[in-house]
């Protein structure tokens, strides 16, 4: 419980939620890039010889990624809902929506693993 009863407290927290849900971002958005970077190369190779298990390879660090970014949004949305019961009434400002920041991730989360599912599927 926090004895502050300042709503910069909340804000502070959001403000961490957010930059979470960039590294989320990040990582979702390398994923995606090395797992079509793959599938650049081998439509660039014009029938010539890749390395063996190249695109094993790809999608294998792709979806590591993708899979490490829905974990990383995941993890900071039950993070910031754990901070969120531990605050006091007058430190969350009146009229703010508090599910907006973990919806995002959730979505986030969820994008991230549908992406990983296809590109197993099609992969």
């Amino acid at each position: 419980m926090s004895y502050l009863d300042d709503p910069r407290v909340y804000f502070a927290a959001e403000r961490t939620l957010l930059a979470w849900q960039r590294t989320a971002i990040a990582l979702i958005g390398l994923g995606f890039v090395v797992e079509r970077f793959g599938l650049f190369l081998r439509m660039v190779s014009n029938g010539a010889q890749l390395p063996p298990g190249h695109a094993r390879t790809s999608l294998a660090f792709g979806t590591l990624f993708l899979v490490t970014g829905a974990a990383v949004a995941l993890l900071s949305t039950l993070q910031f809902n754990r901070f969120l019961r531990e605050l006091s009434h007058p430190e969350i400002p009146r009229g703010h929506l508090t599910w907006v920041g973990p919806l995002v991730n959730s979505a986030l989360a969820v994008a991230a693993l549908g992406m990983v599912a296809w590109f197993v599927i099609t992969g």
